[in-house]
């Protein structure tokens, strides 16, 4: 029995054709693995992540939190065994809203309403970072959707709180639609984002979990101002999708939804683990009623290490996922295997996704750059015809 492997070279390859197409309509869903990648260490010093993952993200929580409350953490860490943030802040929101004045470890629910405010403090404290200056991955992925002219605005899905998005795109004065509309207090407005009719130069961010400079007025709306005040995130927790449930969010998942629901759309994934299943599922519901559409998930672990990506890639054919080892493409998965250089000088191309004998764009610091380059500045002969990208290929 022959034993199935994909060729990397021949899904990057078609890849670029994607990457240089003005005509197609492209997406990114950029999720926590983003940040996590770029080091603001000194060069001498070990890596530093701009933003943490959430492991590192715990370990800065434990830190800051003091008395009552860290014993009241570390108890409920200890009782769900877990060090998972996302369990422990879902069981503090629980005990928030059920006990009254019945107290566990050590508080009672409005003890506990406070420490999950505490918790989101360090969390809006710790995304609220600036880009390093000079190059980086988010000023080359806006690079490279600046570099060439596009039938369709590219549109950018991120779970991210962080700004780092909007700084580069500001940087480099790029036009930008985030769904709020006006300048002091801006409000966020659903029918623009319904029409989708700004020029195909202004890219779409849609912060489907919210921002660190969004902020609910005395209304009780969504606005977006300067970040001082609370900001509307939906923080890590398993509640996340009723959250969700509410405006803008709701809004924001729609045109989501709309978008993998357009004929032959590609929506790129990168630094995204696809274990938030609010996120999962609407993507593998669209995906499943258009078969024209596709997700091209960039992971950065192993095939066994990337378990939802790719039990989605298994159930979903027009799902693909890369990872470091192998892919899952058309529903198989199998190990890279380095075959025949699809044009001359091919090896250039191919040391910028390939180095040890592992694939290398799952790691957005590797990513970005590769994108950059293929905005239009290296041109490829193609012998395919570009339009049957993805449904032909398998990509």
């Amino acid at each position: 029995m022959t034993e199935s492997v994909h060729n990397p070279d021949q899904y990057m390859y078609d890849f670029m054709q994607i990457l240089t197409h003005g005509r197609k309509k492209v997406g990114l869903l950029i999720g926590a693995g983003g940040p996590v990648g770029i080091n603001v260490a000194a060069e001498s010093e070990a890596h530093k992540p701009l933003i943490p993952d959430m492991k590192g993200l715990m370990n800065i929580v434990l830190d800051t939190l003091e008395g009552d409350n860290l014993q009241a953490f570390k108890s409920i860490m200890s009782e769900r065994n877990t060090e998972n943030i996302e369990y422990i802040l879902s069981h503090i929101r629980s005990l928030a809203s059920v006990i009254g004045n019945a107290e566990v470890h050590g508080l009672n629910g409005a003890g506990y309403d406070c420490l999950s405010d505490k918790v989101c403090k360090v969390i809006k404290e710790v995304v609220n970072k600036d880009l390093p200056k000079g190059d980086n991955p988010y000023s080359q992925l806006i690079s490279w959707v600046n570099g060439i002219k596009r039938d369709h605005a590219v549109e950018i899905f991120t779970t991210n709180y962080d700004l780092l998005f909007e700084e580069a795109m500001e940087r480099v004065r790029t036009p930008y639609f985030d769904g709020f509309s006006g300048s002091k207090v801006a409000f966020f407005d659903p029918s623009t984002i319904s029409n989708n009719d700004l020029p195909s130069r202004w890219i779409r961010l849609w912060k489907l979990h919210g921002s660190i400079n969004w902020a609910k007025n005395e209304n009780h709306e969504i606005v977006r101002g300067s970040g001082e005040r609370e900001g509307t995130m939906v923080y890590p927790s398993h509640v996340k999708y009723d959250q969700t449930q509410a405006a803008p969010y709701s809004s924001l998942f729609e045109r989501l939804k709309v978008f993998l629901l357009e004929p032959d759309s590609v929506l790129i994934a990168i630094g995204f683990s696809f274990a938030d299943m609010h996120v999962t599922a609407k993507i593998k519901e669209c995906l499943s009623a258009n078969p024209t559409s596709a997700l091209l998930a960039f992971q950065y672990n192993t095939l066994d290490s990337e378990f939802y990506s790719v039990e989605l890639a298994k159930s979903t054919p027009n799902v693909s996922v890369y990872c470091r080892d192998g892919a899952v493409i058309n529903g198989i998965s199998a190990l890279w295997k380095i075959g025949d250089d699809p044009t001359k000088n091919w090896r250039l191309i191919r040391g910028e996704y390939w180095g040890g004998d592992k694939f290398l764009l799952g790691d957005f610091v590797k990513f970005a750059p590769f994108l950059a380059k293929s905005g239009g500045s290296r041109g490829i002969v193609s012998n395919h015809d570009t339009n049957d990208i993805g449904e032909k290929d398998g990509i």
